[in-house]
């Protein structure tokens, strides 16, 4: 027979959190600390893992969750969260800001996409576990914490270790249009080269950050910012100006100027909009970001080390569309994502 549960031991999965936060988040204030998340280890077997947390409060007013390192070795929005952290004062703010540069920020000091703790992807473990592995207690807190608090997210990517992406907006399709387009208008405000919106079937769905947010009807914003590891100014710029705009959009950051807005550009992907690598090998690109590229081109070759005398293998665009991402580094594995391209939508 299955067992059951007890009934205080699903309670807590669903309610409670081992996480400590160092502050109040509805005091009014600036205030900053880290987040204890206890985790007994090998080498510290009643210690905590800090999480820094800023929170910036004056009045009544919607507040903004700002996340960046979901991923750990995707830098454009972690370092654009902690520069606007510092500058934020109480004054300026109406309503709440609540920051967490690097969430996942096991990850962030080992430089890896996922967790060094559990090797989970933290994007792909939401909502959560209060008693689960410590990636999960941190989707768990996300969740049934901050997630209530918020009325708009703000999540800052990149292509981490393996793909440059042009920088760019996407958003979650809602349960109704209204909130798809409330979603929508975040990424008109962020003022991204292109946004789309995504249907949320492929890259984690609904164990995203994002899928989080749309099931419990919070607007959210996803940005992919550049890639490879490196720490893009333009990604950095567009991070820093696309937040000061949204905040300044719904009311947070009133009394100050935002940034210029630039008008987005929307496209949508289709249902093949994805290459992948059919063999192994060392990928060689014939493609550039936001290239226009039509059914037959040469994506890229595949060169066989293993086969030496043998000739690359050609990879060819089967639809047209504007190249969005590109695979870095140049190794790639059999089922390797090579490049991914979209289409323009009227809107």
């Amino acid at each position: 027979m299955e067992s059951v549960q007890p009934r205080d031991e699903l309670a807590a999965r669903l309610m409670e959190t081992p996480i400590a936060t160092p502050f109040d988040y509805d005091e009014d204030g600036k205030q900053d600390g880290f987040l204890r998340l206890y985790h007994s280890r090998e080498t510290n077997g009643y210690g905590y893992v800090p999480i820094p947390v800023i929170s910036v409060k004056n009045g009544k007013g919607p507040t903004a969750f700002l996340v960046g390192g979901n991923h750990g070795n995707e830098y454009e929005g972690i370092v654009a969260l902690m520069n606007l952290a510092r500058d934020l004062e109480q004054a300026s703010v109406q309503g709440r800001v609540i920051v967490l540069p690097s969430l996942n920020f096991p990850a962030v000091m080992a430089g890896t996409r996922s967790s060094p703790l559990d090797g989970s992807n933290l994007n792909r473990c939401f909502p959560g576990d209060a008693m689960g592995s410590p990636t999960h207690v941190i989707a768990h807190y996300v969740s049934s914490v901050l997630l209530p608090l918020a009325d708009l997210v703000i999540d800052l990517h990149a292509g981490g270790r393996s793909s440059q992406f042009i920088p760019c907006a996407l958003v979650r399709e809602g349960r109704n249009e209204h909130e798809t387009a409330k979603s929508a208008r975040l990424a008109d405000w962020f003022g991204a080269p292109i946004s789309f919106v995504s249907k949320g079937k492929g890259g984690g769905g609904s164990l995203t950050l994002a899928g989080e947010c749309a099931r419990q009807a919070i607007p959210c914003l996803t940005a992919e910012l550049g890639g490879g590891e490196t720490l893009s100014q333009q990604g950095l710029k567009l991070a820093m100006d696309g937040v000061l705009r949204i905040l300044s959009q719904c009311g947070i950051l009133a009394s100050t100027v935002p940034p210029t807005m630039t008008t987005t550009r929307w496209v949508k992907k289709g249902p093949d909009t994805r290459l992948h690598a059919h063999v192994a090998g060392i990928f060689e690109p014939r493609i550039e970001l936001g290239e226009y590229v039509s059914p037959g081109r040469v994506a890229g070759l595949i060169h066989l080390p293993d086969f030496p005398m043998r000739k690359p293998e050609e990879v060819r665009f089967e639809s047209s569309g504007y190249v969005l991402s590109r695979h870095v580094p140049a190794l790639v594995g059999r089922g390797d994502e090579l490049c991914t391209f979209v289409t323009d939508v009227i809107r």
